[in-house]
């Protein structure tokens, strides 16, 4: 346990050298630790879970590099496969966002837009920060201003660019 809590301090303090203008910098947070069965037994081993954020800078092998150089633990990454993903501002979808005073942003969120091998823009109604909460919910005026501003921002818009 007090080697894992050394390599959790160092997930929880590390600071990656490249930052995304929309994504920011690299986030790692631990979610889950287990150990011990008893409460006068020493445990034999310690698991935690880390959950990783990149931004566009970092492919994912590059980022597990980095972590396995910085801590004593065994590093087993669930999938190496979906990479961050991002979009160009000058991108024409990008620019008719901006001209409709919308803001873009970068989501840390994973989503299959990561299998594609084009740029892609994530967008959608609501609030953003209410996504992958335990109340997450939407009005459904949101659901009816979306509609509207996805109309606006595909009508006229040339992609070839």
């Amino acid at each position: 346990i007090y080697e894992a809590m050394k390599d959790i301090e160092w997930l929880r303090s590390h600071r990656f050298d490249r930052s995304s203008p929309l994504l920011g910098n690299v986030n790692i947070n631990v979610t889950q630790i287990n150990a011990g069965k008893q409460h006068n037994v020493i445990p034999d081993s310690c698991t935690f879970v880390a959950d990783v954020r990149s931004n566009e800078c970092y492919s994912n092998k590059e980022l597990l590099e980095i972590i396995r150089n910085g801590v004593k633990s065994n590093v087993e990454p669930r999938s190496l496969r979906l990479n961050s993903s991002s979009i160009s501002t000058d991108h024409p979808l990008v620019e008719k966002a901006i001209e409709m005073g919308l803001k873009p942003f970068g989501s840390p969120t994973l989503s299959n837009q990561a299998l594609l091998n084009i740029p892609t823009l994530k967008m959608g109604p609501g609030e953003s920060s209410r996504s992958h909460t335990a109340n997450e919910y939407i009005y459904i005026s949101e659901i009816a201003e979306g509609i509207e501003t996805f109309a606006t921002m595909l009508n006229g818009i040339k992609l070839n660019k």
